[in-house]
């Protein structure tokens, strides 16, 4: 068995156990923050960021951990490998109590995430992927099923967009595509959605950070589909800022998309 299928099932574990202590403050009474940036900041982030960091580390001594809630931030030197780590994802979601809220982990390999979890705690709904060995879904604990994104069909299109951060060429998708139906979701789920043929297309035209998707993404490519950038370039990590450009995730890798986000002349 190769070292990434044999990463699995402890990233699994440190990512169920992560849910746990985040679902220990989900729906209680809470003294949430601001950070710098004014987006929410939970005791659940922290106590999820410092479980993940120590478990993390010993892993793979020498690759380090980049969390949303860590020190290392725009401006640092990012290494070829390392851990990516969204310790609450959604965490407005989990404020409004949505359920629609996920812990994120992947492993980055020369700008590439070779292994992704996206676990959703509330839902009690796990998926992962890694390179080689297929994407898969896991709920409530039962036996894993392989997933996979689905082929392109206009007449049954399915979009997923953002509850909070829809921007503006989600518009003009739609105007391009209406009879697709839209459903609208936190955090990294929509990119599940689309691996796991629920959905077709992902939209984000409004800035992200590369721990909101590298887990995600492992997901997508390994069910079959693709995360761009609107430039039709692979989305990869490691970049200086950590700041991704607008992103398109496709679950059909072959769909020409660009059309459909032109404007009528």
């Amino acid at each position: 068995m190769n070292q990434i299928a044999t990463l699995i099932p402890q990233t699994l574990d440190f990512a169920l156990e992560a849910g746990r202590r985040v679902l220990c403050f989900y729906r209680k009474e809470r003294t949430d923050t601001l950070k710098a940036d004014s987006s929410p900041l939970t005791a659940a982030d922290l106590a999820s960021h410092e479980y993940l960091v120590s478990a993390l580390l010993p892993l793979l001594p020498g690759v380090p951990v980049i969390s949303e809630e860590s020190e290392q931030k725009a401006g640092t030197s990012v290494p070829s490998r390392f851990w990516l780590v969204d310790p609450l994802d959604g965490t407005k979601e989990f404020i409004k109590a949505t359920d629609e809220f996920t812990v994120n982990i992947a492993l980055v390999d020369s700008g590439i995430p070779i292994l992704g979890v996206v676990h959703a705690p509330a839902l009690h709904c796990t998926y992962y992927a890694a390179t080689g060995q297929g994407s898969w879904m896991m709920i409530d604990g039962h036996s894993p099923v392989p997933i996979s994104s689905r082929r392109w069909n206009a007449d049954q299109a399915a979009l997923v967009a953002s509850k909070d951060h829809a921007g503006p060429l989600v518009k003009t998708l739609l105007g391009h595509l209406p009879q697709a139906s839209l459903q609208s979701m936190g955090s990294s789920l929509k990119f599940c959605l689309v691996a796991e043929g629920k959905a077709d297309i992902y939209l984000r035209d409004l800035p992200t950070m590369e721990w909101d998707t590298g887990a995600a993404q492992c997901v997508v490519e390994t069910a079959g589909g693709s995360v761009c950038s609107l430039d039709g370039r692979p989305l990869r990590y490691g970049k200086p800022d950590l700041r991704n450009p607008a992103i398109i995730t496709c679950g059909d890798s072959r769909l020409d998309w660009l059309p459909f986000l032109q404007l009528p002349s």
